[in-house]
C-alpha cells in the first residue's frame, strides 16, 4: 500500500491523487517529516520529473502514490501543503 491509497481510502482531505496513483498529475504531493526521510526509498527519475514542478517543493517533497508503507513506517509522519488542506475557514 502506498501512502497515497491509504490517504484516499480513509478519506483524508489535501491528497486528490487525479491519476489514481499512476505517476502522471502530482496532486498527492507531499512532504515526509525530517526524521523519516532516510527511512524511505529515494524518489526514481518519474518522481523527481513530476516534483519538479509542484508548488512549495521542499527538500523532503514526495509523491505519496510513489511512498510505499512497509512495517518499518509504522508511526510515519507526512504533512501536506497548505494550498492542498482546505479548512472552514476559506
Amino acid at each position: 500500500m502506498t501512502v497515497m491509497h491509504g490517504a484516499t481510502i480513509n478519506m483524508i482531505d489535501g491528497i486528490l491523487a487525479e491519476c489514481g496513483g499512476a505517476l502522471t498529475c502530482a496532486t498527492c504531493h507531499c512532504y515526509i517529516h525530517p526524521d523519516w526521510v532516510k527511512l524511505t526509498a529515494p524518489p526514481n527519475e518519474r518522481e523527481l520529473e513530476k516534483l519538479a514542478n509542484v508548488r512549495h517543493r521542499k527538500a523532503n517533497s514526495r509523491l505519496s502514490c510513489q511512498l510505499r508503507v512497509e512495517d518499518k513506517h509504522d508511526g510515519l509522519v507526512v504533512y501536506l501543503p497548505e494550498t492542498q488542506v482546505w479548512s472552514d475557514d476559506r
